[in-house]
Formats: structure tokens, sequence, C-alpha cells
């Protein structure tokens, strides 16, 4: 597995960056691959091989803002006794307290700080039992947790829905002021307090599962956003939230731990009985079912659902790897007080 973590390294590398985007927008206008075509700018070849291949290989680029210098492994040092990672070619030197990792890919570095893409060796998945489901939701409690075998349920992220209503407010008003710069850092502010919630969201989710020795189910919402006929108000926040952060954010989590986590159908599970299994009445969040008598809160009801539907209509995370041909995803969250973030080739 991938994981990229986000050290801040407190050095001034504003030449070196200058340069670095003098070689982007060379490799940009002549797809130019050859670092002694850029020798007269002045940056380490080793770097700038690394910023030609980014950028010249890649036609759909036209023009480039901000890039950051790109340091290959064979330009990386590391000494685990003392937990640093050396950069010979810019004298840098990073001390890091993530988790031991097998090899450091690369590291891309801005102004501020420095992107350590690592690989992590993954615990073999577990053979579970039993499932809990996770059914994630734009009003009320964004995550509900449902565990069939001990009938256990938790509810997370309340004050999410508040979040998004309280930045879309501020965002309108600053936009009737025409203030736009602001309304950019209020849409920045907004996506750190969402990956944040995401984060501690995801990681309770995975410790659920990982206590109750369960493999961890939840919803296929692919085509959610085409498919969904729902209030302006729905759309808003099924647009806004990051739900595809967050199921990145399960799955990560639970590889690193060996716990298993598939995709099933969405159909009907907000309109199940998890008692019965007949269609029942779901009135805003509450559920009743006519035929057993069976009352819920209606996301309570369809996480439970999400827990007990059949392994055959769901997809293994390894499945699915393997069919996209895949074995890695972006990563974002933060683990023991250390920053990850999207892989350094993603950004």
């Amino acid at each position: 597995m991938i994981l990229t973590f986000k050290v801040k390294h407190n050095q001034d590398f504003s030449d070196e960056l200058k340069k670095a985007k003098q070689v982007a927008d060379f490799a940009v206008k002549t797809k130019s691959r050859t670092s002694k075509d850029v020798k007269h700018i002045g940056l380490k070849s080793m770097i700038s091989n690394q910023i030609l291949k980014k950028y010249g290989s890649n036609k759909k680029i036209k023009s480039v803002k901000r890039v950051n210098l790109i340091i290959p492994n064979q330009g990386i040092k590391i000494n685990k006794d003392l937990h640093e990672i050396k950069i010979p070619c810019l004298k840098l030197t990073l001390n890091y307290q993530f988790q031991d990792f097998e090899k450091v890919n690369q590291i891309e570095i801005d102004k501020e700080f420095a992107f350590v893409s690592v690989t992590i060796l993954e615990e073999p998945l577990k053979e579970v039992n039993s499932w809990i489901g996770v059914d994630l939701n734009t009003t009320g409690h964004v995550v509900v947790i449902a565990d069939p075998t001990s009938g256990k349920i938790e509810k997370l992220g309340k004050k999410a829905e508040h979040t998004h209503k309280k930045y879309k407010n501020i965002r309108k008003d600053l936009q009737k002021r025409g203030k736009y710069g602001k309304v950019k850092q209020i849409k920045d502010r907004e996506s750190r307090v969402v990956r944040d919630l995401n984060h501690k969201m995801s990681r309770e989710v995975v410790n659920v599962a990982n206590e109750s020795n369960s493999g961890i189910r939840l919803e296929r919402l692919k085509n959610i956003r085409k498919t969904a006929k729902s209030s302006r108000s729905f759309r808003y926040s099924l647009h806004s939230w990051s739900f595809y952060q967050l199921n990145q954010m399960i799955e990560y989590k639970a590889k690193l731990l060996g716990i298993p986590v598939i995709y099933v159908d969405p159909r009907y599970t907000s309109q199940e009985c998890s008692i019965c299994g007949l269609i029942g009445n779901r009135n805003g969040k509450s559920f009743k079912c006519p035929h057993c008598g069976h009352v819920d809160h209606a996301d309570v009801n369809a996480a439970f659902n999400i827990a007990l539907r059949s392994d055959s209509i769901g997809q293994s995370i390894a499945e699915r790897d393997v069919m996209e041909g895949s074995t890695d995803t972006p990563k974002m969250a933060m683990v023991h007080g250390s920053e990850l973030t999207i892989e350094p080739h993603a950004l």
C-alpha cells in the first residue's frame, strides 16, 4: 500500500521552486524529457528529470501555475534508527514520526511541506464470520454503523450538516460583496474541516470492525449522483460532502489491519425491513414494517440491511483492485499526529 505523509520542512526553497516552474513551462511547451535541454536553468538534473517526465508526457497540460520539487527514490537516504529522511541534493533532513515503511518512493516539496510517499506492507486479510453495515447519509448523522451480531448501533457526524450550511451561507454572503478571494479561503477551510471529520469517522468505523473481528460492508454509491431523485437541498449536500473521500479513508485504514471491505448493492436498503426482509414504510427518519410490526430509525434499519446483504451481491476491495488494475489508491487522513494527503504523483 502507498501512503503519503505531509511533513513541514522549515526551509526556504523559493529559488529552487522558481527554477522548477521554468523547467515545467519548458516541458509543456516543447515536450522535452531530457535534462540537458534545461541545464541552463540551474536546477539539479535529478529533480529536472522528474519534472520533465511529469509535465512533458502529459499532452492535456497547457500551462502550469505551481510546480513542486520532485525527488526520486535514488536521491533519498533513510536512517530508520534516527527517524530521519535525507535529501542530499537539497541539503534537507526530515524528521518523521509515522509508522514503519518498506521504502520511500519519492518526495515532492512545495514552499512549506514535503510530501513523502512510502510503501507500507499490508496485513493479510482476516477471515471473518460477521460484518458491520455502514449507512451514509446527507442529513442527520453522516455515518450510522450497525452490528447485527451484538445489536450495537453507533451514529457519527451529526454536526456535518450544520458545517455545510454554515460555510454555504458564508460563501453566499462573500460572493454578494464581491470578495471572491475570501470565498476560496472559505472553501479551503471547509475542505480541511470535512477531511478531519471524515478521518475521525473512518477511524471509528474501522475500530468498531476491528474490536468485533468483523468485516465492513458499504453501499456502492458510484452512480448515486446521477440516479438520485431528490430535493435541491439533498442534492447540494450529496455533491458537497465527500463520500468518496470517506470511503477511501475507511478502505485504507481497514487494509492496514487486514479487515475485509466490500461494497453492496444499495437498492432498497432504506425500504426493506431488517427483521423480515419485506418492504416497509419509510417516512423521513422513521421506518415501520406493516408485515412484522418492526419500528426503527430509518438509517439504523438501512445500516442493518447493508450488514446483512449477501457477499455475492458485493465486490471486495481486493477483487476490485485486480479488475481495475490497481493495488493502491490515493489516501487522505490524519494518523498518529502526522498528516497524510494525496499521493505526490496525483498532486
